[in-house]
């Protein structure tokens, strides 16, 4: 979402007048300017077009005529920071600041490369320093709005993002945000509604993470068959986009369409045939149609590559599910004995006894989880009908 915004940074070509700190004879001097002038231009053309080793050297002919000249600094750190090189292109930036203290395009650059280094507090700090002389820069405030959102300070966050939306009614960046915001809060009826205003602006070209996350939204509301719907337009733009793919497999097992749902968990092993969560998610799946065989082949992939809880739980439900109680019971157990606090561990262990016609091991099993002084509502459910002699099912 921010990244375009923030390459923009690299894109700037300065028009400033250049600073020397030395003194030259007048037309020497011009001759100077002009040369430092044109390696500038040049240095930032070679970066638009990613031609950045070239950009690097034109910038460093810069600082072989002037030390320290800003546009030279700034273009390295620049440089940097399109290759990923955050730690080089800090040092960059804070040479020039050093020199040129309030350079904005050295600060953009600084900011971002702590945001890149999640170091967000830091980058807050900057982005405020330049807030202070340009209190209506959309741009720096989406930035502050999203690092704010990063450290979790709900109220900061949605505060500049709504200021942007006075600025900007539609203002894309800031919508996005407030989205993830309030997604991340689990408000997800108001990540929807900013999502979804998304369509106000660009109705024809919405963005595919835009519609993967609407679908999510639906998924945690568990309005499935509408995220369906948003799903399979992100599919229509791209049919091999993982979050779509899980979205709709989700969204099927939401709706107990269990068929449906293994045919998008496949689709996905097809891109990534050692994805462990989809593996045992397409074993969950098969468990579910009662076709067992499959199902273990899927789960024991899955622990093949390396050891999964809920792929070793399908096994034991599987040995349930056929039948076979004391494996179940074997395998339940050593489960517990790894994850002790795993109420679903308990109550499936719980109800194979009392398939075994062992009801007080099933009650003493569940009494078990509550000594440990965590409070499951389910384990309560199951413990009170099994004492009060109520049916279990």
């Amino acid at each position: 979402m921010s990244d375009a915004i923030f390459e923009k940074a690299a894109d700037f070509t300065f028009d400033a007048p250049l600073e020397n700190d030395f003194s030259l004879d007048p037309k020497e001097e011009d001759g100077v300017a002009s040369e430092i002038s044109e390696l500038s231009k040049k240095g930032y053309a070679l970066l638009k077009e990613n031609r950045i080793q070239d950009a690097k050297d034109t910038f460093k002919q810069i600082l072989d005529i002037e030390d320290n000249n800003n546009y030279a600094l700034v273009g390295l750190g620049d440089s940097e920071r399109k290759q990923g090189h955050f730690r080089d292109a800090v040092n960059y930036y804070e040479k020039c600041l050093s020199c040129h203290p309030g350079n904005n395009y050295a600060l953009f650059g600084l900011a971002d490369c702590y945001k890149a280094l999640n170091q967000y507090h830091k980058a807050i700090d900057i982005w405020e320093q330049y807030l202070v002389h340009d209190d209506r820069n959309i741009t720096v405030l989406t930035r502050v709005a999203d690092a704010y959102r990063k450290i979790r300070d709900f109220k900061k966050s949605k505060q500049l993002y709504l200021q942007v939306l006075e600025m900007e009614e539609n203002n894309p960046y800031a919508l996005i945000g407030l989205g993830h915001l309030h997604y991340d809060f689990k408000e997800y009826r108001d990540a929807l509604y900013y999502w979804t205003r998304m369509f106000d602006v660009n109705p024809q070209d919405v963005d595919i993470r835009v519609l993967t996350s609407i679908g999510n939204c639906h998924r945690k509301l568990k309005t499935f068959d509408r995220g369906l719907e948003y799903f399979e337009r992100a599919l229509e733009m791209d049919p091999k986009n993982f979050y779509a793919l899980f979205g709709m497999a989700d969204c099927y097992r939401g709706m107990n369409q269990q068929f449906r749902s293994i045919e998008y968990w496949n689709k996905i092993l097809e891109i990534d045939p050692n994805n462990k969560v989809i593996l045992t998610r397409a074993g969950d799946a098969y468990r579910n149609t009662g076709d067992y065989k499959t199902a273990a082949s899927y789960y024991n992939h899955a622990m093949d590559i390396d050891f999964d809880i809920y792929a070793a739980l399908g096994l034991a439900l599987i040995c349930k599910g056929e039948g076979k109680y004391e494996e179940a019971v074997e395998r339940l157990s050593n489960l517990i004995r790894n994850d002790e606090k795993n109420y679903r561990l308990y109550i499936d262990l719980a109800d194979c006894y009392l398939r075994m016609n062992q009801k007080q091991k099933a009650i003493d099993t569940l009494k078990s989880f509550q000594k440990q002084g965590i409070r499951s509502q389910a384990i309560s459910e199951m413990l009170e009908k099994l004492e009060f002699n109520k049916p279990v099912y």
